[in-house]
């Protein structure tokens, strides 16, 4: 300070500023920010009024005035990049493992409410080869949102989306069940089958390996009610005899229906299905 020492400035300020919402050029959600204004509130200093003049006060005064808006308003600005940053990322291509992507847009402009930003998102699922997905349309509509918790971000997903996304990673579910992969299964023998289909027992022999190669036939299906949430698989199931031979001998292939009960989780911002027959 001009006394010789340092001086503490403890001051508390209002900064008001015009905030507006509106799409940019690849339709992507954009504030912007204009008319920052900042109000001193109150300014206290480690120095007694009896130290410092009244001339020098207002000086203070009249130089914080000055500069505020030049350090606190460029901070309002940081903030809509922060904000805008996250919308192009939300826009962004994500992928969906090695399948496909994932992309949202604007169906509409958004909607400002007291606390929060309303969007009403399009989603565009590609697949690699780059077909899009189509998403069959929902034959009902929310009429009102479920209440949002604070601090809290809400994104509803419907079951249609959800059937439109596993339907991309149908390969996924394809799978190939080998003896003593599965707990609490019968061994996986020919045994076994000519057990429970005495007329192969002309044609197997005993012990061999059996092999089952599960493969989805159509797409997933989900469905969602207040009750529980399926996830229904529409598969193959080809048995077939490993022996010494490259190539397994084909047994017989079934027609299977699963329905799977989910569970729904977030971790780490992502949405994770759990699956129980």
């Amino acid at each position: 300070s001009f006394l010789g020492g340092s001086m503490e400035i403890t001051l508390t300020a209002n900064l008001t500023a015009n905030s507006r919402l509106q799409q940019d050029a690849v339709g992507n959600p954009r504030f912007s920010s204009r008319n920052c204004h900042i109000t001193l509130v109150s300014v206290k200093r480690n120095l007694s009024s009896s130290v410092l003049p009244k001339v020098m006060s207002k000086f203070l005064d009249n130089t914080l005035h000055k500069a505020l808006p030049g350090l606190l308003c460029p901070a309002m600005d940081e903030v809509m990049n922060l904000v805008n940053a996250k919308f192009t990322a939300m826009t962004s291509k994500t992928p969906l493992w090695n399948t496909g992507t994932l992309q949202y847009s604007l169906l509409s402009p958004p909607q400002m409410k007291d606390t929060f930003i309303e969007l009403d998102l399009k989603t565009i699922l590609h697949q690699n080869d780059g077909k899009d997905v189509d998403l069959p349309r929902d034959q009902t509509f929310l009429a009102s949102l479920p209440p949002k918790r604070d601090g809290a971000t809400q994104l509803i997903l419907s079951a249609n989306f959800l059937s439109a996304v596993l339907s991309v990673l149908k390969e996924s579910f394809n799978l190939e069940i080998s003896n003593n992969m599965v707990l609490g299964l019968p061994p996986l023998v020919t045994t076994m089958l000519r057990v429970l289909i005495p007329k192969l027992s002309g044609v197997l022999h005993p012990s061999q390996p059996v092999v089952i190669e599960m493969q989805e036939a159509k797409a997933p299906v989900v469905t969602i009610t207040p009750e529980k949430s399926l996830v229904q698989l529409f598969s193959t199931a080809e048995f077939r005899v490993a022996p010494s031979d490259p190539v397994p001998k084909s047994l017989f292939v079934l027609d299977v229906h699963s329905d799977l009960e989910v569970q729904f989780a977030i971790a780490e911002e992502k949405l994770q299905l759990s699956l129980t027959l």
